[in-house]
């Protein structure tokens, strides 16, 4: 029986939930195995690797209540070890998951354990055996697991993990896990789409080191394929609009994009979505972001940020250019050119009258000229052309355009 304690990831406590949320659709953990010591009980149980859980609760039966003792915050690991316990003593143990929000599923069947009596064996220099069992876990996220049977010996202090990488002929530490009964190692620095080769040995408190174990290998979980096809509009008002290939990823769970206002600076998350397109909605004209769509799997991996593409939302028309302006009695003609975009002209007139400046405007004009004949003698008239496209997008107003009707 394999079983463990993580160095990281599991947090003592000592606690009664005042009223725990219980949630029935969380997946429960069915049964404990456990292993007893004489001061320690070592548990196993099958780890759930369901993204509706974060960890996992473990109770421990004081008096007439179940009391949490251990959160292991960790869905990957299956194996904790409850120490300082009495000799020759009986425990009742029962486990639950619990999610993001700290809900909890429902407990597990209970298991009574009662741990040893005060013996211990020891060893001599030269005469411990290596661990009978290792294995390595292949294709989590982002870790390679390790797990081993308790060694025989009482008197274990920790055992020493070691790795090799390939084309490499040294072993190198990369952790220690404390404690007989603890059986699990996690190791999370790591390649992705990487193999690895371990093997254990084992430190008494004596002082002896025993021989290698077997060597195991396992192959870390590769990160998802890479997103093809991404392309960004630039002639959309007001929005820039995304879109690329399906994710080929077996395993996907939806995309994430990422966003920055220049090619070179770091790009940050701005939004997610399960289709093959997304939407940017940005109230400016002629404005460009830059952009990088990745695939994300059901364990939270994401491809390479990879494939910049750029896009612009639709700048606004150009300000008319006024060819003419003529005079004809009390009328004012006025002529101009611009954007061949323009659908239609909103003209803003302005002048004094009694000493208060009045305005005017005439809008829907949808030729490119323009005769005022409500005009006075002696008054000074300021016209401004407006173009507007056919998203209603209107143009920075032309240059002022200035002339007076003589009086009479």
């Amino acid at each position: 029986m394999a079983l463990s304690l993580m160095i990281n990831g599991c947090e003592k406590t000592l606690e009664t939930p005042k009223e725990p949320v219980v949630d029935a659709s969380l997946p429960r953990v069915e049964s404990i195995r456990t292993l007893p010591g004489s001061t320690e009980v070592g548990f196993e149980w099958t780890p759930i690797y369901s993204s509706q859980i974060e960890g996992y609760y473990l109770y421990r039966q004081s008096g007439n209540s179940m009391k949490k003792i251990a959160t292991i915050k960790d869905r990957y690991i299956s194996h904790y070890v409850d120490t300082d316990l009495k000799p020759n003593g009986t425990y009742t143990y029962q486990m639950s998951t619990y999610s993001a929000d700290k809900h909890e599923s429902g407990l597990s069947l209970a298991a009574s354990v009662t741990t040893n009596g005060p013996v211990a064996k020891t060893a001599t220099l030269g005469s411990i055996e290596p661990i009978s069992f290792i294995n390595a876990i292949s294709g989590l996220p982002a870790r390679i697991k390790i797990i081993w049977r308790p060694h025989s010996m009482e008197n274990v202090e920790y055992y020493i993990i070691e790795r090799n990488e390939y084309k490499s002929t040294s072993w190198d530490e990369v952790g220690k896990v404390k404690g007989r009964l603890s059986a699990e190692y996690i190791d999370h620095d790591i390649k992705d789409n990487y193999a690895y080769r371990y093997r254990i040995k084992v430190k008494t408190n004596d002082g002896v080191l025993s021989k290698p174990s077997d060597t195991v290998e396992a192959h870390s979980k590769p990160l998802p394929k890479g997103i093809m096809g991404v392309q960004a509009t630039s002639n959309l008002p007001k929005k820039i609009m995304l879109t690329w290939s399906p994710s080929t990823t077996s395993d996907f769970a939806y995309y994430k994009v990422y966003r920055s206002p220049t090619s070179s600076l770091f790009y940050s998350f701005y939004g997610k979505t399960v289709n093959t397109e997304f939407e940017d909605l940005i109230n400016d004209n002629g404005k460009t972001y830059y952009y990088r769509v990745v695939a994300v799997d059901v364990d939270g991996l994401e491809s390479k940020q990879e494939g910049t593409v750029t896009g612009m939302t639709l700048s606004a028309l150009n300000p008319p250019v006024v060819s003419s302006v003529k005079r004809d009695g009390g009328s004012i003609y006025i002529t101009w050119g611009g954007d061949d975009n323009a659908v239609k002209y909103t003209i803003n007139k302005e002048f004094e009258l009694s000493g208060k400046t009045q305005k005017q405007s005439f809008t829907g004009i949808f030729e490119s000229n323009f005769i005022d004949q409500d005009t006075m003698p002696g008054i000074e008239y300021k016209y401004k052309i407006i173009a507007i496209d056919k998203y209603g997008i209107a143009s920075n107003p032309s240059d002022s355009v200035i002339i007076k009707i003589p009086k009479e």
